[in-house]
């Protein structure tokens, strides 16, 4: 079992790329207007606006975990469209998230927001569909064989990204705009906002492998640690990096006087709970070894984008 030390995030970054390949490749054959079409014409506009924020790149780091997951249990078929589903629902939520009633975001990605490269109405009806065709995906037969697998993929992720979930979680957010949140408030609207859709994805692909319940528990408490991981190397970038190596505005947390666990406890605390929680998620796939070590790679990776 490599120790923290000795997982090096380069093993990452190879298959990582070329997963993002196929699943990007994935996304272009789904999401275009024939295929959105199945019982009306989609319309044109509304087509190009979905395309617009779920094409623009990012780290596809939900599904790729969901790959890994799915592999470490010996997945015969790689979870390519259920992938794509948790992507689509990631995206509706970046979307929706960016809209003047929410942060009012004009970058995302390297890229004007949706409300902003279109309009709000569109961006709106563009987050509704992605939201849709996340589930619609993960129920078609394509995307396993077993359609209590597809009910159970339907499940958790209808669960993680529900009130108590990632929707939640935001709705926490907009209301630490108006109050100080103390650390454990803090905690819990991240695990919520951020951390639940990254510990389904993980949980979804040992699912998806038809893992039993103790590796699933093992992969959720894996996929919500790197999933407070994330977020606290989030923080530290927003605190420290411009917009332009961000992809999107940053120090709008300070601006809004809501409090992070990076302005709760300073950076340098912050950085060494970084630490942690990275060797918290790893302890959780020991029992594992060898067979783990992409997504080990994927931890430390993760921790590493705030240096």
């Amino acid at each position: 079992m490599p120790t923290t030390s000795e997982t090096n995030p380069n093993r990452f970054l190879p298959r990582h790329a070329d997963f993002v390949d196929r699943l990007n490749a994935e996304l272009e054959r789904l999401i275009n207007a024939d295929r959105l079409s199945e019982v009306g014409r989609a319309p044109e506009r509304l087509v190009e606006a979905m395309r617009h924020a779920l094409l623009a790149g990012g780290k596809r780091l939900r599904p790729f975990l969901m790959a890994e997951a799915a592999a470490l249990f010996g997945a015969e078929k790689e979870p390519l469209t259920a992938g794509a589903a948790v992507e689509c629902l990631h995206t509706y939520s970046l979307v929706h998230d960016d809209l003047p009633a929410m942060d009012d975001d004009d970058l995302r990605r390297g890229m004007p927001t949706v409300h902003k490269a279109f309009d709000e109405a569109t961006a709106i009806l563009a987050g509704d569909t992605l939201l849709t065709l996340a589930f619609q995906l993960l129920a078609e037969p394509e995307t396993h064989a077993d359609a209590a697998v597809r009910a159970e993929l339907v499940l958790l992720l209808a669960r993680a990204t529900g009130a108590g979930g990632m929707t939640g979680g935001q709705m926490r957010d907009l209301a630490a705009e108006h109050c100080q949140l103390d650390a454990p408030a803090v905690r819990e609207l991240q695990a919520m906002k951020t951390g639940a859709l990254i510990a389904v994805s993980c949980e979804m692909g040992a699912a998806y492998a038809g893992a039993g319940e103790t590796e699933r528990e093992a992969l959720r408490h894996f996929g919500a640690a790197i999933g407070r991981a994330f977020q606290i190397a989030d923080d530290l970038i927003d605190t420290q990096s411009s917009a332009e190596v961000a992809g999107k505005a940053t120090g709008k947390d300070a601006a809004a006087g809501k409090a992070t666990l990076v302005s709760l406890m300073g950076p340098a605390a912050a950085r060494q709970l970084l630490e942690e929680t990275v060797r918290e998620a790893e302890a959780w796939l020991e029992p594992y070894g060898e067979r783990a070590e992409v997504l080990l790679a994927t931890a430390r990776f993760i921790a590493q984008r705030s240096h």
